[in-house]
């Protein structure tokens, strides 16, 4: 091993409390890796400590907070003793669903705030341990960022998620050829549908509810449906946390990976037919097309 390598290494994980992240945290300390796990509640600090030990080192921040992130930030330099982080992985996120039109401006902004301006917040303070401080010894660490096929696909009721997501993407491909001057990889992860608590909590926003007597009320319903009947056939979070370990390990990964069950369907296709033919595809399948005029 390097000697200029931590031992154990490093990696830091937004949002470990439940999911992906979550998923992730188990594996990495499973093979030995310290993880510095962001949470945004001291008992859910308290009760993945007990869980994984010694191994593990909560962050009690939210990634809307720029001074708490700091704060951690500086929490993590310390404990790193000098060396590089191995890693750091933006995982938490968040949806807010509904018609566009009739989007609260606050949800919108909260939306941003969190899949993307809390995305850059943490990159600023920790991509120093990665190894753009060159007083830090070891290797340059990766950046990987979590993305979903709404990062390169619009859906409908999906529009202040996929504005996150398409903005991540960018903000993700500007900062890889930035950071090649420090050495530092900068990869995407963009999964379609996985088994994670955010299902349960699209069901709770009963964005169809709140639609009554508008033009979308219908659609949104069969949208709603449709995605939440999708979970059954999505991706593990095992899966994802696999991809995400290999993603570390190795010394060539791909810019952008595309975990999706079914992924012929459902990325392959998208991602081929002309976009007017999907949009007609779509609208007719969800109850988008406009009705006929007198």
């Amino acid at each position: 091993m390097n000697t200029h390598t931590p031992t154990p290494p490093a990696v830091v994980i937004t949002g470990v409390s439940t999911g992906i992240g979550y998923e992730t945290a188990k594996l990495l300390i499973s093979r030995g890796i310290k993880v510095f796990g962001s949470v945004r509640k001291a008992q859910d600090a308290e009760r993945l400590t007990q869980k994984w030990g010694s191994l593990f080192f909560p962050l009690i921040f939210d990634v809307t907070d720029n001074l708490s992130i700091q704060q951690a930030a500086n929490n993590v330099r310390k404990q790193l003793n000098g060396h590089t982080l191995w890693g750091l992985i933006n995982n938490a996120g968040m949806a807010v669903t509904g018609p566009l039109l009739y989007l609260p401006i606050n949800d919108f902004q909260k939306q941003l705030d969190t899949n993307l301006t809390g995305q850059l917040m943490v990159i600023q303070a920790f991509t120093p341990l990665l190894g753009a401080d060159k007083t830090l010894t070891g290797k340059p660490g990766k950046i990987i960022n979590m993305s979903s096929v709404s990062g390169k696909n619009g859906y409908p009721f999906m529009g202040a998620y996929a504005t996150s997501k398409f903005g991540l993407e960018g903000l993700s491909e500007c900062l890889r050829r930035e950071l090649m001057i420090f050495g530092i990889d900068v990869i995407i992860v963009g999964p379609g549908i996985v088994k994670t608590p955010i299902w349960d909590k699209i069901r709770k926003q009963n964005v169809s509810d709140s639609l009554t007597n508008t033009v979308y009320e219908k659609p949104a319903k069969i949208c709603e449906d449709f995605i939440l009947s999708g979970e059954k056939n999505g991706l593990s979070t095992e899966t994802i946390a696999n991809l995400l370990l290999n993603i570390l390990q190795s010394n060539h990964p791909k810019t952008r990976y595309a975990p999706v069950s079914n992924k012929f369907i459902n990325w392959t296709i998208p991602n081929i037919l002309p976009k007017r033919l999907v949009d007609w595809i779509i609208a007719k399948k969800i109850g988008l097309k406009p009705h006929a005029t007198k």
